[in-house]
């Protein structure tokens, strides 16, 4: 439930508004506008009639009911877009934040000449995997503790706030402590445990749609990370799995415009492992960009055939460059800020 108040409300309304939303067993998510206060009541549905009472309160305005199962996440309990900050990269609104970097963390130089290579182009993130969830067993797990000390490094040398993705509830405390912002990969999209501690960190999160997740679950997923707290989630679209083969996963580019219709969050795309194939990223960007994303991730390696995960689906340094051209370009025309 919405809870409206009337324009001329003072401090002390808001106040008593969310001290009798919490009496009533219910969690106040207060939203400060320009010309008034909503206070969102998120609780169990099955004793949302108890909140009718608040329509008695004189700093009401109304109650409006929250229809979506996904309520923290909806545009009907915020109108306005949301737009989430981490240092110089920032997502929403009219801002596309461009996130670059390889998809393992393989060494101290890799990793630090990628920073410094992608800040050169104008990206304003960095990515790396230190934990990394494999199909095989067999394949590289990733450098663990060791990547993240590499990944802070990256980030003192370049300046670059950088993503990482967490795999176990159990990694989070300690992945926070150095992460600018935690990802929580597409094998992970339902793993509610993980979930909820992300959205108990404190740092911003980055939510990557699953193969066979529908829209619906996918803002499900992120009411969780919302309802533990945290703000400032970004969406991430990164193909589904459908009966094509052409490429490693379909992108679903119309998720972008569903999502901004259905959500207040950003949404960006990750064109890398949608494609499986560094020949068709640019012409995925291109149309991400076109079709209102607020970003992308990109996997980028300064040799990418040595790279020892997603090798085919990486960029290297000059075609990133060339890459990065194509997106100002585009986004002068969408007037779009990198």
């Amino acid at each position: 439930m919405i809870v409206v108040l009337k324009p001329d409300s003072k401090k002390k309304d808001i106040e008593l508004v969310i001290k009798k939303i919490h009496d009533l067993g219910f969690t106040p998510h207060p939203i400060t506008g320009i010309k008034r206060t909503v206070v969102g009541a998120i609780g169990d549905d099955r004793g949302k009639y108890r909140l009718e009472i608040l329509q008695n309160l004189p700093c009401v305005e109304k109650l409006v009911p929250i229809l979506q199962p996904y309520k923290l996440a909806s545009s009907e309990f915020k109108k306005r877009k949301s737009v989430v900050r981490v240092k110089e990269a920032v997502f929403g609104m009219r801002h596309f934040g461009i996130i670059a970097g390889p998809c393992s963390v393989e060494s101290e130089r890799q990793i630090i000449e990628t920073a410094v290579l992608v800040k050169k182009s104008g990206a304003k993130m960095l990515r790396g995997g230190a934990y990394k969830p494999r199909t095989s067993p067999y394949s590289f797990q990733g450098l663990e503790k060791e990547g993240i000390r590499l990944l802070a490094k990256a980030r003192e040398v370049s300046g670059l706030p950088f993503v990482t993705e967490v795999i176990n509830p159990e990694h989070v405390k300690q992945v926070a402590e150095e992460a600018d912002m935690l990802q929580i990969g597409a094998r992970n999209v339902q793993n509610f445990s993980l979930l909820k501690e992300a959205g108990r960190s404190g740092r911003p999160v980055l939510l990557k749609r699953g193969m066979a997740t529908t829209i619906q679950e996918f803002l499900m997923s992120a009411e969780y990370i919302l309802s533990e707290g945290c703000k400032n989630v970004v969406l991430c679209e990164r193909g589904i799995r459908t009966f094509e083969t052409s490429t490693r996963f379909t992108l679903d580019i119309s998720a972008i415009p569903v999502i901004h219709e259905r959500s207040h969050l950003p949404i960006i795309v990750d064109p890398s492992h949608a494609a499986g194939s560094r020949v068709y990223v640019g012409s995925l960007v291109k149309a991400a960009v076109g079709a209102g994303a607020d970003g992308i991730i990109v996997e980028v390696h300064p040799e990418p055939k040595r790279a020892v995960s997603d090798a085919a689906q990486t960029l290297d340094p000059k075609a990133f460059r060339a890459l990065m051209k194509d997106i100002q370009l585009l986004a002068e025309v969408l007037k779009r800020s990198l």
